[in-house]
């Protein structure tokens, strides 16, 4: 089974990786493409992590790929360990946890090589940005009570994030998991 999950988890992360090439090769940054009314391509440049969010200079991008660094190696150890429980384990706790990888192992790959490889300044091993593509203004929410601010992105629409497939993977399995897996974890 582990050479399989190998297998499956290369295949998602380079889906991953030809997407953002593709973007980076067939867009500007900052450009955007109207797919449908609710789904845009824009190419976007992050240098922190979620939604933008930063540690400050190279020094924090730094240790944001050491933790990203760790949290792979803790998945990685996790995922062998589910799959010695065997039998106890159901596939998709398995599935989940492999698409979480697949995510983690995407994004780091970004801000691993992307410093040295794609940007024209070269920012170097490990202080690169991660390239985001999806963006879904699903609708326009101007009055949205300040505590649900983080919802609404500078566009005014509900989750104006621009995110990519790697993150795609993350939140998926994260809800997958939460709402179909959740009786494993009460365990």
């Amino acid at each position: 089974m582990g050479h399989k999950i190998a297998i499956w988890t290369t295949l998602l992360v380079a889906l991953d990786q030809v997407v953002k090439i593709l973007v980076h090769t067939h867009l500007h940054v900052g450009e955007s493409i109207e797919v449908f009314p609710w789904f845009n391509l824009c190419y976007v440049e992050n240098p922190g992590f979620a939604f933008g969010m930063q540690l400050g200079g190279d020094g924090g991008k730094i240790v944001l790929s050491l933790f990203r660094m760790v949290m792979i190696g803790a998945l990685i150890y996790g995922i062998r360990y589910l799959i010695n429980k065997g039998s106890e384990v159901p596939k998709g706790v398995i599935v989940g946890a492999v698409l979480i990888l697949a995510g983690a192992i995407g994004n780091m790959v970004d801000s691993a090589f992307y410093g040295l490889f794609i940007e024209e300044q070269g920012t170097g091993f490990l202080t690169g940005r991660v390239i985001d593509m999806i963006h879904l203004p699903l609708f326009k929410w101007e009055n949205a009570p300040d505590f649900l601010g983080f919802l609404v992105g500078h566009d005014g629409y509900f989750f104006g994030a621009v995110f990519n497939v790697a993150d795609a993977y993350i939140s998926c399995a994260v809800v997958y998991l939460l709402i179909f897996q959740y009786k494993f974890f009460n365990k």
